[in-house]
């Protein structure tokens, strides 16, 4: 079959194969359009032919050089998502389309160091799910965000997606939706559970979405009410406030309290390939960055050879 040959066109059929054959998520969607798109402004190549040693070369300078709205430089780790990103549309171009273009495997990631894990200590973690006034709407609504973070290590997209309906109160479990559509089991703690409670006793409206916006406005607006849906950036801002408020100088984030529940879980000892489970991780290398700062036996060693 043949194919119109620009970069752009090979990109747009590229886009269509994720949604139509693969069934990515609109967030991913959006993310490979948005690195596809700089591709096309850095690499300044027509046609996917046209990739070879020198053209990569030139668009991992570029990458290098580009600097991103607030000013600052691409992290490595970026990066390397941006070529991880043309590997896969490459890898895409041999397999679907039959092109004869760069195998992506000639494509090589920057060095990255080891990722550090920013987590909560135990009494700035009690004083982060305390900050919210439980008196009010918002305040148990808000309490009931940090609580779920803590206790089931979502990811800030999968909570925000949560239904009412797929609380299950009595089995304490509740069915999430991760990256590439996986479908994973997270559990419910006694304070997460008396958290959603009072939430949901104190809300009245009978709108779809766990965790919504403007609940005053809400009351009067029939279901399913998706517009309500607390947005992503709002349950982000939620979290920096209440730490702020707090006096925690670490700025924590939502990803700050899924470390919190990974590294908890590790030190209680639990075994690395069930926290893998809970997390939702495709590869078990990846739960493994948490176990530097979890080893017992490490910290055992330290304290019975360190000379002071």
């Amino acid at each position: 079959m043949s194919h119109p040959t620009t970069l752009s066109q090979a990109i747009d059929r590229y886009l269509t194969f994720l949604q139509a054959e693969q069934n990515k998520s609109p967030l991913t969607i959006r993310s490979y359009r948005q690195s596809l798109d700089l591709l096309l402004k850095l690499s300044q190549i027509e046609s996917p032919l046209l990739f070879d040693k020198q053209t990569i070369r030139i668009y991992k300078t570029a990458l290098h050089s580009f600097r991103a709205r607030n000013g600052r430089e691409l992290s490595i780790r970026t990066k390397n998502h941006h070529l991880t990103i043309l590997r896969a549309f490459l890898r895409y171009l041999i397999q679907e389309e039959e092109m004869e273009v760069l195998p992506p495997d000639r494509i090589q990631r920057f060095k990255e160091e080891q990722r550090k894990v920013k987590v909560l200590f135990a009494d700035d973690l009690a004083l982060l799910l305390s900050s919210p006034d439980s008196n009010t709407r918002e305040g148990k609504r808000d309490k009931a965000i940090l609580e779920l973070f803590f206790s089931t290590g979502m990811r800030l997209a999968e909570l925000r997606s949560i239904n009412r309906t797929d609380l299950n109160f009595k089995t304490r479990e509740i069915s999430v939706r991760g990256k590439r559509g996986k479908v994973r089991v997270v559990f419910l703690s006694d304070a997460a559970c008396d958290a959603l409670q009072k939430y949901l006793e104190s809300r009245l409206d009978h709108l779809a979405p766990l965790f919504i916006a403007h609940l005053q406005q809400a009351t009067f607006e029939m279901p399913p009410g998706e517009k309500f849906r607390i947005s992503a950036n709002m349950i982000y801002r939620i979290v920096k406030r209440y730490a702020r408020q707090a006096g925690i100088l670490s700025n924590p984030s939502p990803h700050t309290l899924r470390h919190s529940f990974a590294t908890d879980l590790l030190r209680n000892g639990a075994d690395l390939r069930s926290v893998q489970e809970l997390l939702g991780h495709k590869d078990l290398s990846t739960t493994q960055i948490y176990t530097h700062v979890t080893n017992p036996q490490l910290k055992e060693v330290h304290r019975k050879f360190h000379g002071r």
